[in-house]
């Protein structure tokens, strides 16, 4: 009985410390690039094999460990990242809040907020084959590990449409503005803004006119509105700066544009995150006399 108290007494005087350090250690998780807030895209490498979810959706990892997310435009504050395999690891993700322009329109004709009923089944038929092109999987680690972090607009000129914006037509609220809006003539080229796979090329949708989306490998996708011309076709495997169409305004809009989307699975995310600021437009050259021909005197009034 002595010896039995001895070591019982021993093993209640270990220290806690001993006790943490016998545990094995949670190895740290990943940091992801990217925005970690609503409307944004992110990324971040675990251990290869690696399983990860975020709030209980498992999110694609491919071979070099390389796996990524979105958020949408009203994502919550926070979300729960759950790494397993050799590098297991748990956190809570601190999801940053938008600011939204919200603007508020009254007086419009109810025809001009509500489609004619007469168009409704085109417009059912329509999202159908957008659904169907963005429910497209290809599992291409070469187009998307090319394009994190890569893309370039696919067109310049003035931001004319935010991502995130709202207006309410007589007090009812419309849907949000889902992409950025570039400003720019019609017949301007809209080139691709990094690789991809050609899933939808229509020529006039009934609401966004001449349609394109481009799949960029793992359901990350971006889709081009209001086109002019649409210059390729569903299976065209388009390089960066490769042409796919037109500026126009096409659809319903209200001026030549393009309005540039981009998706994550079913998220909506803003491309304005993902790629470098706008480039200034290059000044207009001072027009100049051609050489030998004498400037001919203003006659005074």
């Amino acid at each position: 009985m002595k010896s039995t108290r001895t070591i019982s007494t021993r093993f209640m005087l270990v220290p806690l410390w001993a006790c943490l350090l016998a545990l094995p250690a949670q190895a740290q998780c990943p940091r992801f690039s990217g925005a970690l807030e609503q409307g944004g895209f992110i990324w971040a490498t675990v251990a290869p094999g690696s399983k990860v979810t975020l709030d209980g959706e498992h999110l694609d990892v491919l071979a070099d460990g390389t796996t990524f997310a979105g958020f949408g435009r009203d994502a919550a504050a926070t979300a729960q990242l759950v790494v397993t395999g050799e590098q297991p690891c748990t956190e809570t993700l601190q999801v940053a809040a938008r600011e939204y322009r919200i603007q508020r329109v009254e007086g419009v004709p109810q025809k001009t907020v509500t489609p004619p009923k007469e168009e409704l089944e085109r417009i059912l038929r329509e999202q159908a084959l957008v659904n169907a092109a963005r429910a497209e999987s290809f599992q291409r680690p070469d187009l998307l590990v090319g394009v994190i972090g890569g893309f370039v607009w696919p067109a310049q000129g003035p931001i004319s449409g935010v991502y995130g914006s709202q207006r309410y037509y007589n007090g009812k609220a419309g849907r949000p503005h889902y992409g950025v809006d570039v400003a720019a003539p019609t017949g301007t080229p809209v080139m691709a803004p990094a690789a991809g796979i050609v899933t939808l090329a229509e020529p006039d949708l009934f609401y966004s006119g001449g349609t394109v989306i481009l799949d960029h490998g793992y359901q990350v996708s971006s889709t081009f509105l209001h086109m002019s011309e649409v210059s390729v076709k569903v299976g065209d495997e388009l390089r960066p700066g490769d042409l796919i169409g037109a500026i126009g305004a096409t659809g319903r809009a209200t001026g030549p544009h393009l309005d540039w989307r981009m998706n994550w699975r079913q998220q909506r995310i803003d491309p304005q995150l993902l790629t470098p600021a706008m480039p200034a437009p290059e000044p207009e050259p001072e027009s100049k006399p051609e050489p030998g021909l004498a400037q001919k005197p203003v006659p005074k009034s």
